[in-house]
């Protein structure tokens, strides 16, 4: 089943990463879901999967995105002007949401979320909920990128910072150039290394750390056998461990 939204607004963050505002009637969904969106081509529907940057209860949806050379759904999707229609699933789905979380004396005293390109989404829209700032006393976001202007939502990021100095680590990890006050590893390095609990001023262990990470497949294959080294578990609803993770592709 799908729905007509109306684009409302579009953000370029450079000549390739966009965001899309859309007006669409979608039933309530949970932070760290994903909705489809889709166009009619020779017939055929494209349709590619995007997590929801906008928190629950807004009332439009917002997705993040990269056009990539060849695509068959996302240059379109950069070329959507406000005003232009676009179809979209009424219904977001999803497990990398907090409700996976173990709760009471399994979750953990601090949050980390690790995330490559616009894999950071969906931990956009958690951090614009309260869940995350009542359940723990420490929430990190390791936000990676190849270059400084692929790091979206920027301004959203400093002024969770401004609102919670006490309790929000921000860590962008820019690969190909320096960026003040950044690192410069790749994430599954810096976990090894130590190098991101030291930046964030926080250890990584399974006492008191839970772990989301979103982003490429090789990042989350590698940044989990760091941090099983390090002691955690991957978290699964018979086994509740420390590790929830989601490939972006």
């Amino acid at each position: 089943m799908w729905i007509n939204g109306t684009v409302i607004k579009r953000i370029d963050w450079n000549d390739k990463l966009f965001s899309l505002r859309i007006k669409a009637d979608i039933e309530p969904f949970i932070a760290g879901q994903f909705i489809k969106l889709s166009q009619m081509r020779d017939d055929k529907r494209v349709a590619r999967a995007y997590s929801l940057v906008n928190p629950p209860g807004t009332d439009y949806v917002e997705v993040l995105a990269v056009a990539v050379e060849d695509g068959q759904l996302s240059p379109d999707l950069q070329n959507l002007i406000p005003g232009d229609t676009i179809e979209i699933t009424p219904k977001a789905t999803g497990f990398m949401t907090l409700d996976e979380i173990p709760q009471g004396a399994l979750q953990g005293k601090h949050l980390w979320f690790l995330s490559t390109g616009t894999a950071v989404g969906p931990f956009i829209s958690m951090l614009a909920t309260q869940e995350p700032w009542q359940r723990f006393e420490k929430v990190v976001l390791v936000y990676g990128v190849r270059l400084a202007e692929d790091l979206a939502y920027l301004d959203t990021i400093k002024q969770l910072q401004a609102k919670h100095p006490q309790q929000f680590v921000f860590i962008p990890i820019v690969t190909r150039e320096d960026f003040p006050d950044g690192l410069s590893c790749r994430i599954p390095d810096g976990l090894s290394s130590g190098l991101i609990e030291q930046k964030a001023g926080l250890g990584i262990n399974a006492e008191h750390s839970q772990v989301m990470i979103c982003g490429n497949p090789g990042m989350i294959s590698d940044a989990q056998t760091a941090l099983i080294d390090k002691g955690l578990a991957k978290n699964l609803r018979r086994a509740p461990g420390q590790i929830t993770v989601e490939k972006y592709w």
